[in-house]
């Protein structure tokens, strides 16, 4: 039995500290003084990259990050500090995103806006003013699988001759206090012609979502389609109390019909984000303005949708009341989108179709995009 549970405490101890995984076999980084393999990959720039477009640079750091990851975008400005501080000393810095796309589960994009696909990457890129290339490795991640990328952010530095001198994290600390600038004391140490003082450190972030993970993300979106979903009605004191959120959560409410082509076009995209952010105090509340005759009629398609979301049947057809209920700015057509965060404040609102990253941007905006906005996590 002893023997039993210390090969389990091992096994354990590999997925925590090394998470050497790819598919069925053992992923594991590069041993220092290996040189940096060679890579050929598509970035946000519209080009490819590859490792020989950096052989005059004294120093190369190849940074896996990705976009989804909260770890990740907490150190998106470390990153960009790693290359502004030392782009003109010799040091090229290239990022490459890891993951598979399809890997990626919706509720693992909780802290996010934007999903691990290039066409994401080119808009992350934009919107925090990388400077440096970011690369696409989600479709084959054969440069992931030779460097040893076992999760997000993971740092390899090469010297001149592009041997491996350090592997690892950036820093001790995504949220809390930085103690040691490891990959920084690094590029020091190496650009003093020194010894890397500590060559090796943990990794600490969201694991490589290899194309084999992809299994589980269909499943999970199966899971979810077996939710039960239900219609219930609500009267116009009903809407008045769900437009005053006197809960924690942040809401959002849609307000649509089953005769309205925009209104059930985006409703499965609008559950997704439910799927997304729900774990992190995040509902969807969808208000009917059927006939309530029609009940039968909305409850179907909600079903077909697998909307299993807090979904009501408004029994008032008094659209202007409907309107002073919920948001007095609403112009009457539908769809008609509110996100209402606790205590009854209107953080976003549209007439007409939403547009989903805009939308996202604003539920990531109040929930925060890292640990630090999560006290229990830090």
């Amino acid at each position: 039995m002893k023997k039993n549970l210390r090969s389990l405490l091992a096994l354990v101890m590999l997925v925590l500290f090394g998470g050497r995984v790819f598919g069925a076999a053992q992923v594991t980084p590069l041993e220092i003084g290996a040189a940096a393999p060679n890579f050929d990959l598509p970035g946000v720039d519209g080009r490819n990259h590859t490792l020989h477009e950096y052989d005059k640079a004294g120093l190369l750091v190849v940074v896996f990050t990705c976009n989804h990851c909260p770890t990740a975008q907490a150190y998106e400005d470390r990153i960009k500090k790693l290359y502004a501080d030392y782009k003109d000393k010799g040091v090229a810095l290239v990022a490459i995103s890891p993951n598979n796309p399809a890997a990626v589960r919706l509720d693992e994009q909780g802290y996010t806006d934007l999903g691990d696909s290039l066409p994401e990457m080119k808009i992350r890129a934009k919107d925090q003013d990388f400077q440096f290339p970011y690369l696409y490795d989600g479709d084959t991640q054969t440069v992931a699988h030779a460097y040893g990328c076992i999760a997000t952010p993971h740092v390899f530095i090469f010297d001149q001759s592009r041997k491996l001198r350090y592997e690892g994290r950036i820093d001790d600390s995504q949220v809390r206090e930085v103690h040691t600038h490891d990959a920084a004391d690094a590029i020091e140490a190496l650009l003093a012609g020194k010894p890397v003082p500590v060559a090796r450190t943990r990794v600490f972030g969201c694991s490589t979502k290899w194309i084999e993970k992809s299994d589980a993300a269909r499943k999970a979106v199966e899971k979810w389609n077996a939710e039960p979903v239900t219609l219930n009605t609500i009267d116009l004191a009903g809407v008045k109390d769900l437009s005053k959120n006197d809960t924690k959560n942040l809401r959002l409410v849609n307000i649509w019909a089953t005769w309205c082509g925009p209104c059930v076009a985006e409703l499965p995209d609008l559950n997704d984000l439910q799927r997304m952010y729900r774990r992190r105090g995040f509902e969807l509340v969808t208000l009917s303005v059927d006939e309530p005759a029609k009940k039968d009629r909305a409850l179907d398609f909600l079903k077909e949708k697998h909307i299993a979301a807090t979904n009501f049947l408004v029994t008032s057809d008094d659209h202007d009341a409907l309107a002073n209920a919920l948001d007095k700015e609403w112009p009457g057509p539908v769809p008609y989108t509110v996100l209402i965060a606790p205590g009854g404040k209107i953080l976003y609102r549209h007439t007409g179709q939403v547009d989903l990253l805009e939308l996202r941007q604003a539920i990531v905006g109040f929930l925060g995009r890292t640990y630090a906005n999560d006290p229990d996590r830090r």
